[in-house]
């Protein structure tokens, strides 16, 4: 698939510190990579419905990690998967009565605009998971002659020989959630999973390759016959192909955390070996009204819809950018206010901020804005180093930065800094 167009990234002087990042398998606060090359794999959309916040909230919370580690002086790989084949793609065109290659096409295109419009970089591949069928059946006919994969028989009218993956085969299954099996039972049947098949050797074991069904679409699978592939082997054989093994950070929402994360994990355990990603890092959830927002829900407050009624993009990024991207938050006309608010007052504080001694403190906000980054992409506080700045230049003073010699080229110098850095064009 083609990418949407990365915005351009200015310059900054000096670099940014090491990135730590809260990794969900342990807990704890870890460099989010180990070496200059950095890789970055993060779950795309299934492409049934338009961009909404909760999606935005997510890609902007990993463009945030991609940003900080670039000023880091590390050289960024980074891939998302699009799952344009699906139950719930497949679901949505036969209501709408459209054809599903229209409906993901489309819904993919004004995915890429609406991401193009928050200036989010780009991802180095964007890979759809029907290019991906011939790779995908490769590995899972392999994990069936490792032993790590097995067929179920048909029942009820289903075809025989649907192929699940056994988790049993993984040791190290449950070390990204660390749900007991009660949990993980009740998630598995909630997001995708079907713990009650008759015939699979565990109700949590996922499945690998769904064989045809009358009105469906079908790719040849060889050995495994036709039919298309489930949705975690979708993303664990697309890092391997396009970023190797094992990958820096694993990310997406906190709703993939289990059973899609710790599934793609345990493919990748026994394709590959341990471990599949060396971090697991996840955004919390958006909601509205009290409740996650959600397309199943029907809850959603559309990133395209926004930019249609007016809403400038960078204001969106903001009022997203205001809360920590592990926690859960709910979207509000108040938050957009105020970060229409937020964004004019930068903007004016960035009018009055000429060249001569006041610049000054220029280079300690580029400091304190890479030292927020760096702890767990604390955007929040970023943006409070900003607003302090801004407050001070409206206010005619120099601020609580400690003053620093500034570098070549200060005079602007934090207008760069927020566009490099946060992804928020003055």
């Amino acid at each position: 698939m083609r990418s949407w167009p990365s915005p351009p990234v200015p310059d900054l002087p000096g670099r940014g510190g090491p990135v730590l990042v809260h990794d969900t398998a342990t807990g704890a606060l870890v460099p989010a990579a180990q070496d200059v090359d950095a890789t970055l794999y993060v779950c795309g959309i299934t492409p049934y419905d338009a961009t909404h916040l909760g999606h935005a909230a997510t890609y902007l919370a990993f463009d945030l990690l991609q940003r900080a580690w670039r000023d880091a002086g590390h050289r960024v790989r980074y891939v998302q998967n699009v799952t344009d084949v699906d139950d719930p793609l497949l679901e949505r065109a036969r209501a709408s009565g459209e054809d599903w290659r229209e409906l993901a096409a489309r819904e993919s295109a004004l995915f890429a605009q609406d991401m193009t419009a928050l200036a989010v970089l780009a991802p180095d591949a964007w890979v759809g998971a029907v290019e991906s069928i011939p790779l995908i059946a490769t590995a899972v006919r392999r994990l069936l002659e490792d032993g790590a994969a097995y067929r179920v028989p048909g029942a009820d009218g289903e075809p025989d020989g649907d192929v699940y993956f056994a988790t049993a085969a993984d040791p190290l299954f449950g070390g990204v959630s660390h749900l007991d099996r009660a949990a993980m039972a009740v998630l598995s049947a909630e997001r995708g999973g079907d713990p009650d098949r008759p015939g699979k050797r565990d109700p949590l074991d996922p499945l690998l390759w769904r064989l045809q069904r009358p009105g469906e679409p079908a790719w040849d699978g060889g050995d495994l016959g036709r039919g298309r592939p489930g949705w975690h082997v979708e993303c664990t054989v697309i890092a391997r192909e396009h970023l190797g093994h094992p990958i820096d950070v694993q990310g997406g929402g906190s709703d993939l955390v289990f059973p899609h994360h710790e599934m793609g994990a345990s493919h990748g355990h026994v394709l590959d070996g341990p471990p599949f990603a060396r971090r697991y890092v996840h955004a919390g959830m958006v909601g509205l009204d009290g409740e996650k927002m959600s397309k199943s829900r029907g809850n959603l407050v559309l990133v395209s819809r926004l930019r249609a009624q007016g809403t400038d993009p960078a204001a969106v990024r903001l009022a997203v950018l205001a809360h920590h991207y592990r926690s859960d938050w709910a979207w509000t006309a108040q938050g957009l206010r105020e970060a229409e608010e937020r964004l004019g007052r930068w903007r004016a504080a960035l009018s009055r901020s000429g060249g001569g001694p006041e610049q000054d403190d220029e280079p300690a906000v580029l400091a304190g804005v890479r030292e927020r980054l760096a702890e767990d992409l604390d955007a929040p506080g970023a943006l409070a180093v900003v607003d302090a700045w801004a407050h001070a230049r409206l206010a005619g003073g120099r601020g609580d930065a400690p003053p620093a010699a500034p570098p070549a080229g200060a005079p602007g110098l934090v207008e760069r800094a927020v566009d490099a850095l946060l992804g928020v064009r003055l």
